[in-house]
């Protein structure tokens, strides 16, 4: 095995010009023509990671139904069905992965079949070596770029964070120090972890620490907020739909699985999600593979499973909101992320992190932190952690200074006096008034859901 790498990483140097993708690459080649295929397997084979040949399309399902491919070369003209018809077939029931069509006769009408089909590029028969290789690399770099896109664009909808807050564990106190060395055991390992701990204690950064330092830091990192996307819509979203599956789905679709295939897919408020889906999730874990919404054939997947919730969820499960079976598949490593408060003089340092950080963000000169603010620092109870001293730090920096509450004029006795229930209170209400009572923004701003706002208002009967 050892051996079969190192060969396939020489062969994919000395062919740099057909990208770093191939040698991850998964293809299969279907052709009835014995000499065709072994040209490819000959050509292709030292130089990706899997390729699976098949000589007709009732052997091509059977090879789809148990490995996932990025990409197809089809034979368009074969015994019993041609390449066209076989991949609008494949289409209509759950085939993702880019196809190249060969064929001998190069006609108009057929190109536009195979481009209205789902073929992503076509290749004229007879071919040189090159010209496989570079429409191989084109579909890999095509799918990448997608992916990669689409999960930039879904982080940029899905979380309300900076860049800043997931650089990595920031901090000196023994409790922090011992997530870090608890990730640094974990992450090399493919075990599935369980991030528990306060909103905003940094869940999503171990999550992200854990990714980096793994075996699969060059693929991507996916993360999902389950509580962020409406029930009837989650299946959709992680699995994927088909052309038709429900109103509103005009094309297929890939799900954040997919776009997690080989790296780090990280699912944050679990306990939210639905029952529903839950059983699904749970088969999806099982067995590695999903079915997409309308499908009839399951997909391969390979990828790491990180959860986080803020929730208890041993007690979710006796509640009978959350799956027994599900809690215990998941909850394999358990890594608890502690509160602010509960990190020492962490709090000095983030503080100092973040006001260097955010004055160049922002434009705006430093605020000091003289004596009066960091007692209060370091007495405040800190309800929304980590998430709540970044936005007090940008708030000083927008302001020009720190709140007055928060330079002495409310000794660091008076915050200690305060019940976390109190303090937890008089904040998601200051957030409201300054925004004008506009519940969804408040809930962004504390990185909580506009559920939990909404349950929080009907207890204080505001």
């Amino acid at each position: 095995m050892r051996a079969e790498t190192v060969r396939k990483a020489a062969a994919a140097e000395r062919t740099p010009e057909f990208g770093p993708w191939l040698a991850q690459a998964c293809i299969l080649v279907v052709d009835d023509e014995p000499g065709m295929r072994n040209f490819l397997v000959r050509t292709l084979g030292p130089r990706c990671k899997r390729i699976e040949e098949a000589a007709d399309t009732d052997e091509a399902n059977r090879k789809l139904d148990r490995y996932h491919f990025d990409v197809v070369i089809l034979d368009n003209i074969m015994p019993g069905k041609n390449g066209v018809d076989w991949l609008v077939e494949q289409r209509a029931i759950g085939f993702y992965a880019d196809a190249i069509l060969m064929t001998a006769y190069a006609d108009l009408e057929t190109a536009i079949q195979a481009l209205r089909a789902g073929a992503v590029d076509f290749v004229l028969k007879p071919f040189r070596s090159n010209q496989i290789l570079n429409a191989v690399a084109r579909c890999l770099d095509r799918m990448r770029l997608q992916r990669e896109n689409f999960v930039l664009r879904y982080e940029l909808r899905a979380t309300s964070e900076h860049i800043l807050l997931r650089d990595k564990l920031i901090g000196e106190s023994p409790a922090i120090r011992g997530v870090r060395e608890t990730i640094a055991k974990v992450a090399p390992l493919p075990t599935t972890v369980l991030l528990s701990g306060e909103s905003g204690t940094g869940k999503e950064v171990a999550a992200r620490s854990i990714h980096a330092l793994s075996d699969r830091a060059s693929k991507p990192f996916v993360p999902v907020n389950c509580a962020a996307i409406p029930p009837d819509m989650i299946e959709s979203e992680l699995f994927g739909h088909l052309k038709g599956a429900f109103t509103g789905a005009e094309t297929s679709r890939e799900g954040l699985f997919m776009h997690a295939q080989g790296g780090t897919l990280f699912l944050d408020e679990i306990g939210e999600m639905p029952l529903a889906t839950q059983s699904k999730l749970l088969r999806a874990i099982e067995d590695r593979r999903i079915r997409p919404v309308g499908a009839e054939r399951e997909v391969p997947v390979d990828l790491r499973l990180i959860f986080a919730t803020n929730a208890d969820l041993e007690a979710q499960v006796k509640q009978g909101n959350f799956r027994a079976d599900l809690f215990y598949r998941i909850n394999v490593m358990q890594l608890f992320l502690p509160p602010l408060r509960e990190r020492d003089g962490d709090v000095l340092e983030l503080a100092r992190l973040f006001m260097d950080k955010l004055s160049l963000q922002l434009g705006m000169p430093p605020v000091t932190i003289d004596a009066d603010v960091t007692a209060a620092l370091l007495h405040y109870r800190w309800p929304g952690n980590v998430r709540e001293l970044r936005n007090l730090i940008e708030r000083s920096l927008i302001l020009g200074a720190f709140p007055e509450d928060f330079r002495g004029h409310r000794s660091p006795a008076a915050f200690a006096a305060l019940t976390l229930e109190d303090v937890e209170r008089r904040h998601i209400l200051a957030v409201l008034h300054e925004v004008g009572g506009n519940r969804d923004e408040a809930a962004r701003r504390l990185g909580i859901s506009r559920k939990t706002i909404d349950r929080k208002c009907a207890a204080w009967n505001v």
